[in-house]
């Protein structure tokens, strides 16, 4: 299995070639199996008819001729010699023998009980044509030791198809010994070349016809993925067969939907957070007319609160929708960037070089997700490290801080929307508590997550995974 093909046109094709050797070794049996019927029955009604000729030609010619007949009649596959007895006894009791005797005696116009057929009978014969039974020969007790040594010398055994004696007028006996048939046909030049022919033109269909099916699955897979990772993923075209058509369509209404969730949303808190400006203005105003200068202090600054989070909520909605173009960029030099604008305020951030490292993204979402993460880095933990780490899956931006950590069972939670820690998380930090879960939204929409871990030695560390990069 292991050596089996992954894509489709590679199993289609492997499919196809295994039924076209299966159909041609079917079809070259059966033509094999009628070929050896064929030449079985040419061969018996060829041995029939010859013998048939030999018994005429001794009839109509004088005896001092009919050495000459017998060894012209004589082939390597069909032997004749005469002799006073005959080699066969009787006739076989099988149907074959039984039918090749009646159409000899048919055709010589002779008693049946004149011509006797044995069926596979094993013979052995010299170089005078003389055939002989083995056992027979065995028994010779012609006294002449020399003469049987000598015949021993030139004789050599075959397996007769059968072995027929016809009686002949003169009292003498014919006795023919027939060779078997030709066996199957071989598999030739020409049925290799008809079988790679057709192994060819096989593999090329079955190759185009995988490529056409699979090609709009193909594209499904990377608009499915584009998809998953919130980048701008316009109709599929519908093509190939009815059933990929009706998984394309299907997909192109799933987004057409998901669009339009995302738009009703976006444009629901959008309309929440203009109508809440006036309101805010409103009361910015009034509070301008408080006379207890803390009183209005407490009250202005509660509504820039207020107007932040507003902000905020827009902000990290807008990122569902966010149509920002995929780009390759160094993701080392991007992410020295924004610890060079943290280090320009004045806050201790030291990033370790990694060296150029390819990826692609989208650059301002990703910048404002490693922002998010070096803020509350430097604004809880005083001082971060970042770093870059990479495998052949992944590639890992690990930022480190000297903060006082996340109990365990709230490393999770604080990447839900407007949750705050204040047991580690002071509020004069002026966050809405919103960050993390805009950089884990960001990152999951490139197809990576964000995690939390306490560090050993005190601290949080925050890794932030991207998929399939690439170092150069």
């Amino acid at each position: 299995m292991r050596l089996a093909p992954k894509s489709l046109a590679g199993q289609l094709t492997l499919l196809l070639l295994l039924a076209l050797a299966l159909a041609q070794g079917a079809a070259v049996a059966l033509f094999a199996w009628e070929r050896i019927e064929a030449l079985r029955d040419a061969h018996r009604e060829n041995a029939v008819a010859r013998a048939t000729t030999v018994v005429r030609l001794l009839r109509d010619t004088p005896p001092v001729l009919h050495d000459a007949v017998i060894a012209a009649a004589s082939t390597g596959i069909t032997r004749f010699s005469l002799a006073p007895e005959p080699l066969v006894g009787e006739t076989g009791t099988g149907e074959g023998a039984a039918a090749i005797a009646r159409d000899l005696a048919a055709a010589l116009g002779i008693a049946p009980e004149r011509v006797r057929v044995a069926p596979l009978w094993t013979r052995h014969f010299d170089d005078d044509n003389d055939w002989d039974d083995h056992h027979d020969h065995d028994d010779d007790d012609d006294g002449d030791d020399g003469d049987d040594d000598h015949d021993h010398d030139h004789e050599h055994w075959e397996l007769d198809w059968f072995t027929a004696s016809v009686a002949l007028p003169d009292g003498r006996w014919l006795n023919v010994a027939v060779g078997p048939p030709p066996g199957a046909p071989a598999w030739g030049a020409a049925f290799v070349l008809t079988f790679l022919l057709s192994a060819l033109g096989i593999a090329a269909v079955a190759v185009l016809t995988g490529r056409r099916i699979a090609r709009p699955m193909r594209g499904l897979a990377h608009a499915a993925g584009r998809l998953g990772r919130g980048e701008a993923v316009d109709d599929l075209s519908e093509a190939g067969p009815a059933e990929i058509r009706a998984t394309v369509r299907a997909f192109n209404r799933m987004r057409a939907r998901l669009d339009r969730y995302v738009r009703d949303r976006t444009a629901m808190l959008a309309a929440v957070s203009h109508d809440l400006r006036t309101p805010i203005t409103s009361l910015r105003l009034h509070a301008e007319f408080v006379e207890d200068a803390q009183t209005r202090a407490k009250i202005l600054a509660a509504l820039d609160e207020m107007q932040r989070m507003t902000g905020d909520a827009l902000a990290f909605i807008r990122e569902d929708v966010q149509r920002e173009e995929t780009r390759t960029v160094d993701l080392h030099a991007l992410l020295d960037s924004v610890a060079a604008d943290f280090a320009e305020l004045g806050h201790d951030i030291a990033v370790e070089d990694s060296g150029r490292i390819v990826v692609a993204c989208r650059p301002a979402a990703l910048r404002r997700a490693l922002r998010n993460l070096l803020e509350n880095a430097v604004a809880y933990g005083g001082w971060a490290t970042a770093r870059i780490e990479r495998d052949d899956a992944e590639v890992r931006i690990v930022v480190e801080d000297g903060g006082p950590g996340i109990p365990e069972a709230e490393l999770e939670r604080v990447f839900e929307p407007f949750v705050r820690l204040e047991a580690s998380r002071s509020r004069d930090t002026g966050g809405s508590g919103l960050g993390l879960a805009i950089a884990r939204g960001i990152v999951r929409g490139h197809g990576g997550d964000i995690v939390l871990a306490n560090r050993p030695g005190g601290g949080l560390r925050a890794t932030l995974a991207l998929p399939g990069a690439d170092a150069t």
